[in-house]
């Protein structure tokens, strides 16, 4: 990565600099959307923006994303730094301010759009149960924000396991649910009917995770957003994680903490998994197809 996309001016990472006035900065107050791009275009761009736009709204700060203007600015970038495609980050930061907390609006936020070559995708992966309990969100919803210590404490005691090389980490909720993942959202698959954590545990409602419950209505799954215990995913037929990056993977087994297995994969991708595996590819073919017209 060369350049980095500042307030709309595209810039050499090394000079992509903020305040440290910014609040971003002192408080943590920005949020951000990832995404990934096909044929140079960001696939669910207006939802990504939307829960943006939302988050906004709701910290005060004044910003409303022009779509074009963001698709523009996306292609760009990637032609800039020698990319067909790859992973889009947006950040919106609040912008500088006087020390201490704030009461009124953020009048000029700060935006910085950057990517990255994308990154390969696993078969499938391993799940580890985190002790480490998913936190509560700090306002009404769970915002994509700054304030990521919650996944970054996940990350690190995920790295403690040494038998889950791979693994993405699980958290469950402070009453012992299950939530999400550290960087994704979890569905399971029990008796043909496919199952999602609900809103409820304090999860960040992935727009992948919005698309697939989406595509599961349009091909006649069934799909139920509930409040499941552990129990629930060692007696679940299939187990996958969704990410705007990754997509959805299968994952092909379950360790608790002390490194017991306590569900494993036959091997094979379930029914569901493969449908809605199919079905979002057929999507994001669609997006490049499109692209390539526009």
């Amino acid at each position: 990565m060369r350049f980095v996309a500042v307030n709309g001016m595209l810039v050499e990472k090394e000079r992509a600099v903020v305040s440290v006035f910014d609040h971003g900065f002192l408080y943590g107050i920005g949020l951000f959307e990832t995404m990934r791009t096909y044929g140079g275009a960001p696939f669910l761009l207006d939802r990504h923006l939307a829960r943006l736009a939302d988050g906004c709204r709701r910290l005060g700060i004044r910003h409303e994303p022009d779509e074009g203007e963001v698709r523009r600015l996306i292609r760009r970038l990637l032609d800039a730094n020698g990319l067909k495609d790859g992973i889009v980050r947006l950040s919106v930061s609040a912008g500088e301010g006087p020390l201490g907390l704030p009461e009124g609006p953020y009048e000029s936020p700060v935006t910085v759009i950057f990517c990255k070559p994308l990154p390969p995708v696993p078969a499938s992966r391993p799940l580890q149960l985190l002790r480490l309990r998913r936190n509560t969100p700090e306002g009404s919803v769970r915002e994509k924000s700054f304030h990521y210590m919650n996944n970054v404490l996940a990350k690190r005691e995920l790295s403690t396991y040494p038998w889950a090389a791979g693994a993405e980490g699980l958290f469950l909720d402070t009453a012992g649910r299950v939530a999400e993942g550290v960087v994704s959202n979890v569905f399971f698959a029990a008796g043909g009917v496919l199952h999602t954590p609900s809103a409820e545990t304090g999860i960040l409602p992935g727009v992948t995770r919005g698309e697939v419950l989406r595509l599961a209505a349009e091909d006649g799954i069934e799909a139920r957003e509930g409040l499941y215990g552990v129990d629930d995913l060692w007696r679940a037929d299939e187990l996958f994680l969704t990410n705007s990056g990754q997509e959805l993977v299968p994952v092909h087994a379950v360790y608790d903490e002390t490194g017991a297995v306590r569900w494993r994969w036959s091997g094979k991708p379930g029914p569901l998994t493969e449908r809605l595996k199919a079905a979002y590819r057929r999507e994001t073919e669609r997006e490049a197809a499109n692209a390539a017209d526009g």
